[in-house]
């Protein structure tokens, strides 16, 4: 193991596989990497169990449990304990890392949710009602507007199918036929326990942790022209495959100060497009949290997918195109680099 490696007790949890084998749990440990089945092996020595190590989302069933028996032994191994497991660690970088959990099972959405891209739309969407209206008068009443939702509103979620989950090196498809392929860079909150009707107060002890993930939109499919009156139609615009890049890892809850004052960024071919903080959230993430288990249930391991911030292409009249390296990142919680392919034609 690294140095730095050797004396952290930082660690996340993340998913890899080596030399075509069947993904598996591993813990990460700055640069390196050790399959939670060693921690297993470990754990019983000392009387302890893990409860699930075939998978991410079979450890974070039995999350609470799981979390403080891993913490111990990650200290353990800072403090000089547990050699045999400090010899098993490998580099990471030459393991395949896949999405922390590759196949959730709920993705929950929460749209229109960061101040900068509600003022954003409200100036590239021109319509009747603004006519007239200076570039300031716009801002304050969209401002007002904001407001009023933060205090009085309810948050706007939505669903993404899972099937859409794609690990954080791994290329984003560009279905055929569709013209307008869009980023949104996103804090991913990992539910560690089941929540329903959980009141935002104890809303955050409900979280495993948070990840990077990038909610892909066909911008052109989100309405239907032969049936306007429905209205959007999240299924064609947010889920086909590959439309959800997830990773790299889990930085578990624990570890993360403040998730409502972190720095999202995301690069188009090494141009920056996004740049905000999670602190621009209208909802934050236990009032997410709080609505959404009101209406359905939350399960260990499910997403919820917080809002993207202003600099989509849509605002920059710049959408995704084959060769494309979409490279997003958020302070702490590690980086995403897709490169885009067009689909391959049947």
């Amino acid at each position: 193991m690294s140095e730095d490696s050797m004396t952290t007790s930082a660690w996340a949890l993340a998913c890899h596989s080596v030399a075509g084998s069947p993904p598996f749990p591993t813990l990460v440990l700055g640069d390196q990497a050790l399959a939670v089945h060693a921690l297993q092996e470990a754990a019983e020595r000392q009387g302890l169990f893990l409860s699930g190590t075939a998978s991410t989302l079979e450890l974070l069933v039995q999350w609470p449990h799981n979390h403080a028996v891993i913490d111990l032994l990650v200290q353990q191994m800072a403090a000089g304990e547990q050699p045999d497991l400090r010899a098993r660690c490998v580099p990471h970088s030459i393991l395949r890392t896949h999405a922390p959990i590759p196949a959730p099972r709920q993705v929950f959405c929460t749209g229109a949710n960061y101040r900068s891209h509600v003022l954003e739309l409200a100036f590239d969407q021109t319509d009747s009602a603004g006519v007239g209206q200076t570039p300031e008068e716009r801002r304050a009443i969209s401002e007002q507007k904001m407001d009023e939702r933060a205090k009085n509103g309810l948050p706007y979620a939505f669903v993404k199918l899972p099937s859409a989950v794609i690990g954080p090196h791994d290329p984003i498809v560009l279905p055929s036929g569709v013209t307008k392929p869009d980023w949104e860079l996103e804090l991913v909150v990992v539910m560690g326990r089941t929540a329903r009707r959980v009141h935002r107060d104890e809303a955050l002890s409900h979280v495993a942790g948070y990840c990077v993930g990038n909610d892909i939109s066909a911008r052109d499919l989100l309405y239907r022209h032969d049936l306007r009156s429905i209205g959007t139609d999240w299924m064609s615009c947010k889920s086909a495959p590959s439309f959800l890049p997830l990773g790299p890892h889990i930085v578990p809850a624990s570890q993360v100060a403040d998730p409502h004052n972190l720095q999202i960024q995301l690069r188009l071919n090494d141009q920056l497009m996004q740049d905000a903080n999670t602190s621009e959230m209208i909802f934050d993430i236990a009032r997410q949290i709080e609505y959404i288990s009101s209406r359905v249930t939350l399960w260990p391991g499910d997403l919820v997918m917080t809002g993207s911030p202003a600099g989509n292409g849509t605002h920059y009249k710049r959408f995704l195109q084959g060769g494309d390296v979409v490279h997003g990142q958020i302070e702490g919680l590690g980086e995403l680099r897709n490169p885009c392919i067009a689909e391959p034609l049947a």
